[in-house]
């Protein structure tokens, strides 16, 4: 043990410091007595602990393993279950599962927790696949070319991108939040998607995935467009790209979110909506006249 005087190193059975003479029994309390663990503290009070993707994109979990194939540009989640064992994924996420791979799928949250997922961009359904008999395996893929980061979340707080949450341990919490207005003005929806606990959580991105871990106070920037997850420890604010609304509308950049830490953000080098406005102009549209032409509509 060490003296609570001077930091001495002294022996267990010792009374008196030798250095500076501090009686031990003076505090009332036994020389030996250890002070009691911490009390974890809550969600927005914890330091960052970054966001844990593993290296070599394979791992284990309670009752499955998984492994990322074919990095970075066409990735494909695989998911190996044990039997009666299951895992969660957004609708319409699965490519293919084996025959005893019973799949369910239900409105998390009842008609309220559905609708507000509907708003978020999101399915109103959630699938949960579960292996019934014995082992099974799961696969996931987003409906974009891009990679798939495999997170171990430990008794963390993130908040994703809506479009960006593939699938996750079921005993994770995901649900939607409100963004406010500042979300809406992004061009980024009303929701954002808010998931904590411990376990796997995938997460896919339109291009490769590019990781920035802020310090405290560090302050950074992102367009909104490429924006996957981030950090609850991490806040954020939306304005305008540069300074007046028409400077910031030529300068092709419009809203951005700034960042300031501690905490990771992770980013997606690529932005759907921009390559949908980039093909927007070569899809023929329907004219005035009602000819025979046709409209798709791409977004932005």
């Amino acid at each position: 043990m060490n003296c609570p005087s001077c930091g001495a190193v002294l022996e267990d059975s010792a009374k008196f410091c030798g250095g500076c003479g501090y009686r031990l029994e003076s505090t009332g309390m036994p020389a030996s007595a250890a002070p009691p663990p911490p009390t974890p503290p809550a969600y927005g009070a914890v330091p960052s602990q970054g966001i844990n993707i593993d290296a070599d994109a394979r791992g284990q979990g309670r009752g499955y393993s998984y492994e990322v194939l074919h990095q970075p540009a066409f990735s494909l989640a695989v998911v190996e279950l044990q039997p009666e064992q299951s895992i969660m994924a957004e609708a319409g996420a699965m490519v293919s599962m084996s025959a005893n791979i019973e799949l369910q799928s239900q409105m998390k949250g009842g008609l309220f927790g559905a609708l507000k997922r509907a708003a978020g961009g999101e399915s109103a359904f959630v699938s949960t696949f579960i292996a019934r008999g014995g082992p099974g395996e799961v696969t996931f893929a987003p409906g974009a070319p891009g990679d798939i980061a495999a997170i171990e979340m430990s008794n963390q707080l993130f908040f994703v991108q809506s479009s960006s949450y593939l699938a996750g341990d079921a005993s994770l919490v995901v649900d939607t939040k409100w963004g406010g207005a500042k979300s809406f003005f992004a061009g980024e929806g009303l929701f954002v998607l808010q998931v904590t606990g411990t376990g796997l959580l995938l997460l896919s991105s339109y291009g490769a995935i590019h990781r920035k871990r802020l310090q405290p106070g560090e302050r950074y920037v992102v367009d909104t467009g490429h924006l996957v997850a981030w950090e609850g420890t991490t806040q954020y604010t939306l304005r305008k790209a540069a300074a007046g609304f028409f400077r910031s509308m030529v300068s092709g950049e419009g809203i951005v979110a700034e960042f300031t830490g501690p905490g990771e953000i992770l980013i997606q080098t690529r932005n759907l909506q921009a390559l949908a406005g980039i093909l927007k102009p070569f899809f023929p549209s329907q004219s005035s006249s009602g000819g025979g032409g046709f409209n798709i509509n791409l977004g932005g």
